[in-house]
């Protein structure tokens, strides 16, 4: 299956009538060279009227985090966007709302096996870290802890602006686990 006929496929099934029906297109990022996977939450509004991956705030601190420019991570191929979801959920009150539950496990499958040659996944925010860690453990302990996922997963809090706070509290994540990260990212995508 390629790409087009998953963007039809997705668009016609019923869960998400709703959004074919104002022609809001699902938001990711995939290839069959991929070598590098980013499954993260939702898109936000601006990434869905976008409908493009990360072209917002969050995408600016994330391709700081990964040492990469924007040139490597939208036209190299060797970076992939899965969200949990591939809509935008909607406003919360702080935020936007969480993904649709039933969107990863019925279609995550059906592309990840689009994408032979991941190499690295990582898994940013919570929903994507339960869904794929399938452990008790808090974001924090998961990213304090992210050697122990390697090499298949690198978990790491979601960059939003909102996450400044844990940012400020967690001052090891930009001393010990960026520096990490950028390393592994380096050498995967060599």
């Amino acid at each position: 299956m390629d790409k087009q006929n998953l963007i039809k496929r997705i668009m016609a099934d019923p869960q998400n009538a709703s959004y074919t029906a104002r022609n809001i297109k699902p938001v990711f990022q995939i290839g069959s060279k991929v070598k590098l996977l980013i499954i993260s939450q939702a898109p936000g509004l601006k990434v869905e009227q976008s409908g493009i991956v990360f072209t917002d705030k969050s995408g600016d601190r994330l391709r700081d985090w990964l040492g990469i420019n924007s040139q490597t991570f939208y036209k190299s191929g060797l970076i992939g966007v899965l969200p949990m979801d591939a809509y935008y959920p909607g406003k919360a009150k702080t935020g936007d709302l969480p993904p649709r539950k039933e969107f990863a496990p019925k279609w995550h499958p059906q592309i990840l096996s689009m994408m032979p040659d991941i190499q690295m996944t990582l898994l940013i925010g919570n929903y994507a870290q339960k869904f794929y860690l399938k452990d008790s453990k808090t974001l924090t302990q998961r990213v304090e802890d992210f050697e122990q996922y390697l090499p298949k997963y690198f978990p790491l809090p979601h960059p939003s602006p909102l996450n400044n706070i844990w940012l400020k509290k967690n001052p090891w994540f930009e001393s010990d686990v960026i520096p990490n990260l950028k390393n592994e990212v380096s050498r995967i995508l060599k």
